[in-house]
C-alpha cells in the first residue's frame, strides 16, 4: 500500500518574526524610548552644575571657603605694657598641667576654638551662630581660636580691661595688674560658672579629636579653682620668629637662681680656685 508524504515549511510566528526584523534594523547605537528627553535632562544638569561652579555655590566650594576662613592665620595683638585692652585680639589658652584624675587625657596647651556643626559646615560657607566650643592642641593663632575682647561700653576700645569688668569674646571670622599672658578665671555671666577644659572628655569635631569645653567650676579641697578653669589671654609676640608669647622660653625661677648662686658661693668657699 503506497503512502503519501506531506512536505511543507513551518512558518515562524509573528512575534518572533518582528523580533528578528528589529534585530536586523537597529544597531547598538540606535536610541530607544524617551532618548531625546534624557539628553535634554543631562544638558540641564550640566548647565546647572557649571553655573553653580561659576558662582562658587557648589557644596565643596562652600565647605572649602568655610575651612579656609576658620584656619586662616591671624595676628594677635602685641601687649607692650603687659595689659589686656578692649579691642585686642587674643587666644584663650588652658595651659598644660599634670592631670591625675583621668588616665587618658588630651595633653599640652589647649586653645579655645569655635566648633561648627559638622552637617551645617558642609552646607554653608558661613559660621552658623550660636555654635559649639572645644579645646584643641594648637598654639597657632587662626580664625577659629582668635577672639576680640569687646566691652559693653562702645567707647572703651583701647582701654585696659580690669578685674570684675564684664566683657565679650567676639570671633574674628582692665585687669588690675598686668594680666596679659597670665592665668585668669573666665566666669559665665548668667550662671557664674567658670569656663573649663575637660581634657578627659573627647569630641569628634569637624577638625578632628579635641577636648570638651563647658561652663563648670572645679574646686579643690581648699575651695580654689582647679587648673581646668585656668585660662590665659594670650597676646602676640613682638619677635618675628615667634607667633605668641607662649613660644618664649621660660626664664628660670627666682628660687632656682638663688639656689644656683648659693651653690656657687659654697663651692668657692670650699675651693678658692673655683671661678
Amino acid at each position: 500500500m503506497a503512502t503519501s508524504t506531506l512536505t511543507g515549511q513551518v512558518q515562524e510566528g509573528g512575534q518572533a518574526r518582528e523580533r528578528r526584523m528589529a534585530q536586523n534594523l537597529y544597531s547598538p547605537r540606535v536610541r530607544l524610548g524617551n532618548w531625546n528627553e534624557d539628553i535634554y535632562l543631562e544638558e540641564e544638569l550640566m548647565k546647572d552644575f557649571l553655573e553653580k561652579r561659576e558662582k562658587g555655590q557648589l557644596l565643596i566650594q562652600r565647605n572649602r571657603r568655610l575651612k579656609e576662613n576658620l584656619l586662616r592665620p591671624m595676628q594677635l595683638s602685641i601687649s607692650e605694657d603687659g595689659y589686656v585692652h578692649c579691642g585686642d585680639k587674643v587666644m584663650l589658652v588652658n595651659s598644660d598641667y599634670p592631670e591625675t584624675e583621668a588616665h587618658l587625657v588630651l595633653g599640652g596647651d589647649l586653645s579655645l576654638c569655635m566648633t561648627p556643626d559638622e552637617i551645617q559646615a558642609h552646607l554653608s560657607d558661613e559660621l552658623e551662630v550660636p555654635c559649639g566650643l572645644s579645646a584643641a592642641q594648637t598654639k597657632i593663632p587662626v580664625g577659629r581660636n582668635t577672639f576680640i575682647i569687646l566691652s559693653e561700653d562702645r567707647n572703651a576700645m583701647g582701654q585696659v580691661l580690669r578685674y570684675g569688668q564684664n566683657f565679650c569674646l567676639a570671633i574674628t571670622g582692665g585687669f588690675e595688674g598686668k594680666m596679659a599672658n597670665a592665668k585668669v578665671i573666665i566666669n559665665h555671666c548668667h550662671t557664674n560658672r567658670g569656663l573649663a577644659a575637660h581634657r578627659h572628655l573627647f569630641l569628634s569635631t569637624y577638625f578632628g579629636k579635641e577636648a570638651e569645653v563647658a561652663a563648670h567650676t572645679h574646686l579643690d579641697s581648699h575651695r580654689v579653682e582647679k587648673p581646668r578653669n585656668h585660662w590665659m589671654l594670650v597676646t602676640g609676640n613682638p619677635r618675628k620668629d615667634l607667633s605668641t608669647m607662649l613660644d618664649l622660653p621660660k626664664p628660670p625661677a627666682e628660687d632656682s637662681r638663688a639656689l644656683e648662686q648659693a651653690t656657687k658661693a659654697l663651692e668657692q668657699a670650699m675651693d678658692p680656685g673655683v671661678q
